[in-house]
């Protein structure tokens, strides 16, 4: 993997990119869908890449791992030839969903011990078998097995979490060098950046993930209940540690004023679920602003979803017919509104990218955020 630094905004840290993969090109700064268990849900693949224009998807390990399991994952040829996306994937460790497991789960120095939330049955993750499983399926860039701590998190905690952390890292790039690709191209570890919101903590965590000379580095941690204002300070604090010449990916965030804010920190990649859950449920995000569709006053409203985006969702069906979808309970709704986030999402982070080149971005994003944060 390779990344080109191009551009940096005069009057933020904000940058634009390529990453290159094998799978080929990702121009930064970068948000990407959430395909949880191979698919990014009620969005087929051909929609992903013509209407949403995706650049690249997620997987989970942890849910990937559990089913369809890791034989069939691997009797298919990885996750590529499983669901069909020709395009570049991540895959997170399953760190993360181990601790929303809170109540199922065992952390020890050796990894983590759990029960699968499908059927009871016990299972360990160690950084050893984490890196094994992302072997398996098979993404581009797959990342080290963290603990990701609550918010709010005790200093001693979040320091022995970070601890734990490191040494996890550590036994990452040890299996993940004595290993090898199993499907012919090249895959990327990024380590975790931890710390909870301790600036001393994220400093060191910041250094030590620095120091393998990774393809990239993530920070995680983040977006679990903190205020925006800890969230920026931290993501801040982090990035002004980090190499410039690596892409830096913030888990997990989020709305799109985060993204906006932390791309004028430095951030170059982002993956949240907010876009297709929240569609799910009729909260659409829009060039104009964000809507209820399931309100009142949008039942006789004919006008597009969104004449702002170059979508066919989001030009073709008025928000009226959208509105009947979800009144009369019809799949078609859910699978329009994750259209048109999804979107919306990826047309943000491509106007971002188009304003830091011009050298606008910082004018741009403040006029932005007021339209993109009004609820309609």
């Amino acid at each position: 993997m390779q990344f080109t630094l191009s551009h940096t905004d005069p009057h933020s840290k904000a940058r634009a990119g390529v990453i290159t993969t094998d799978h080929g090109e990702i121009q930064t700064p970068i948000f990407m869908p959430v395909g949880t268990v191979g698919s990014v849900k009620a969005v087929m693949q051909e929609q992903l890449m013509n209407d949403v224009k995706a650049q690249i998807i997620l997987g989970n390990t942890y849910h990937l791992y559990l089913r369809p399991g890791l034989k069939i994952m691997q009797e298919a040829g990885g996750l590529h030839k499983f669901n069909g996306w020709t395009k570049p994937i991540l895959t997170d460790s399953g760190g993360y969903q181990v601790f929303s497991l809170s109540g199922t789960r065992k952390i020890k120095e050796q990894g983590v011990e759990f029960r699968s939330h499908i059927d009871g049955s016990k299972h360990l993750f160690t950084p050893e078998s984490v890196m094994d499983t992302q072997r398996i399926i098979g993404a581009d860039i797959i990342m080290a097995f963290d603990e990701c701590t609550p918010y709010p998190c005790g200093y001693k905690y979040a320091r022995e979490s970070m601890e734990m952390t490191h040494r996890w890292l550590t036994r990452c790039f040890n299996r993940f060098n004595e290993t090898q690709p199993l499907y012919g191209y090249q895959q990327s570890l990024f380590p975790i950046v931890q710390g909870s919101t301790y600036k001393d903590l994220r400093t060191q965590s910041a250094e030590f993930a620095s120091q393998f000379g990774a393809d990239g580095i993530a920070i995680g941690g983040l977006s679990v209940g903190e205020p925006d204002e800890e969230m920026y300070e931290m993501c801040e604090h982090v990035c002004n540690i980090l190499p410039t010449d690596k892409p830096r990916y913030l888990m997990g965030v989020g709305t799109p004023i985060n993204i906006l804010e932390n791309i004028a920190l430095g951030v170059d990649m982002f993956d949240c679920v907010m876009p297709t859950r929240n569609g799910r449920n009729g909260m659409l995000f829009t060039t104009k602003g964000i809507i209820n569709i399931k309100n009142k006053k949008w039942e006789n409203d004919f006008s597009a979803i969104d004449d702002g985006l170059d979508c066919f969702a989001s030009n073709n069906y008025s928000k009226a017919y959208l509105r009947h979808l979800f009144v009369a309970n019809e799949i078609l709704g859910l699978q329009i509104a994750s259209i048109q986030n999804l979107s919306f999402y990826l047309h943000l982070v491509t106007q971002a990218r188009e304003q830091i080149i011009a050298g606008t971005f910082t004018a741009w994003k403040n006029k932005m955020i007021p339209v993109i944060g009004q609820r309609l």
